[in-house]
């Protein structure tokens, strides 16, 4: 099971230098769970620089893998998470989800570097 980050879903959808290591995962939706939160960042991008027509289809697009919903269990295992590793609060609700489900995260977001269960790349 695999997890995308908000920064790597924008990557892949720009069609960024980094959309490369995020494609092949991205496009086998059956083996990608996707936290609520990263629905939210990625549509308010998306609408904020394009329009929401655009930000509904890239929605629509993620909404094609499992979405995992932000319950009371997993907002505390987040909180833990987002202390122990100074995360900020998205970016621990990625993390728990992925952590929740053993899954991978994979981003180019900075703030995961180093993090066990992270595919990490820098932004070009």
């Amino acid at each position: 099971m695999n997890v995308i980050d908000s920064s790597a879903w924008l990557e892949y959808f720009a069609d960024g230098s980094n959309a490369k290591h995020f494609a092949a995962v991205i496009e086998r939706p059956d083996s990608l769970l996707v936290p609520a939160i990263t629905l939210l960042e990625v549509f308010k991008r998306i609408a904020g620089q394009r329009d929401e027509s655009i930000a509904l289809q890239y929605v629509a697009v993620m909404r094609q893998s499992a979405v995992a919903d932000l319950d009371a269990a997993l907002a505390l295992r987040a909180a833990a998470l987002g202390l122990r590793y100074k995360l900020p609060l998205a970016d621990s609700v990625v993390y728990a989800t992925a952590q929740s489900a053993d899954a991978l995260v994979w981003t180019q977001d900075a703030d995961f570097e180093g993090l066990p269960g992270v595919k990490f790349w820098c932004k070009s």
